[in-house]
């Protein structure tokens, strides 16, 4: 009876949630039938009159052609560099930006401060991509202040040596303001009267940073930290789709520009969806092995 109450309670929720579901079907689970092509040899011909099921099976074949790829290590290294370097310089910038912004005393200047860095997260890396190709350039700001300092240019976009270093500076620049804030809601959870005992006991600034504020955030940075473990493959296709060239693919292609170009731009549909697929199976992986750490850790449960 109470069972019966419940969903005559809850009915206009369920009823909302439709158009969610509906369109989580649509466009995240109807399209995962196409994954069929990865083991395929697709005829584009032969799809239009018998679709998916319609081009002959080759098993993995698919697979070993994509591992067997010259290519594919180096991407797959470059991949997986660029996207370690950007979880952990993504995790300590905002840190270090949230306990530098809790010491600002005028509450205005830390207004002003977290908006200025906020704004590059709301723009897109079509927009921010224009912005640091002028900057960066070799007749750009950069250069013409190292020039004034005497010190040789830097050929930021078309060094292999500089280029990943480049995207984990500019994607820290676009993200950690805005991914500081989760840090400062995690500072004011923090007792203040741990810092009046940590004052008697005489610890000065630094002390009371790294014996009370560091350990009221770390459950925090525990869960994100293991969290992010799910991105070790999305090293940002947007960004260095919009920044890179073929200058340098050595250092900069990854698995999305290299499946970009392989699938999309090559017509290979079905070399691209074994390279999509065998991403997402690592990343399956990643993310399971990340939701099992941060429970163990961080306590932290979907269910």
């Amino acid at each position: 009876m109470n069972r019966r109450i419940d969903i005559k309670r809850n009915f206009p929720l369920h009823l909302m949630l439709l158009p969610g579901v509906a369109l989580v079907l649509v466009y995240s689970y109807w399209p995962m039938a196409g994954l069929v092509l990865a083991f395929q040899k697709f005829n584009i011909a032969s799809f239009s009159h018998g679709g998916y099921f319609a081009s002959p099976f080759v098993g993995f074949d698919n697979f070993k052609y994509v591992f067997g790829m010259p290519e594919f290590p180096r991407v797959l290294w470059n991949t997986i560099f660029i996207a370690s370097m950007k979880i952990v310089a993504g995790t300590i910038a905002p840190i270090m930006f949230a306990l530098l912004l809790n010491e600002v005393a005028k509450i205005w200047l830390k207004r002003i401060v977290q908006t200025v860095t906020y704004l590059p997260y709301f723009l897109s890396w079509v927009i921010l991509g224009g912005i640091i190709s002028d900057i960066l350039a070799s007749d750009g700001l950069v250069n013409q202040f190292l020039a004034w300092l005497h010190l040789e240019p830097v050929f930021f976009m078309g060094d292999n040596r500089v280029f990943p270093y480049m995207l984990v500076a500019t994607d820290l620049w676009k993200s950690t303001g805005f991914n500081t804030i989760i840090y400062l809601a995690a500072l004011t959870a923090i007792n203040p009267s741990l810092y009046e005992a940590a004052v008697i006991d005489g610890a000065n600034r630094w002390k009371q940073t790294l014996h009370v504020t560091l350990p009221g955030m770390m459950p925090i940075i525990v869960l994100l930290g293991t969290l992010s473990l799910g991105d070790i493959l999305n090293a940002g296709f947007e960004q260095i789709f919009v920044l890179y060239n073929p200058v340098v693919f050595q250092s900069g292609d990854i698995i999305d520009t290299f499946n970009y170009r392989i699938g999309l731009l090559g017509a290979k549909y079905d070399i691209g969806t074994a390279i999509g697929l065998f991403k997402s199976c690592v990343s399956l992986v990643m993310v399971s092995v990340s939701y099992a750490l941060a429970s163990k850790f961080a306590n932290y449960r979907i269910f």
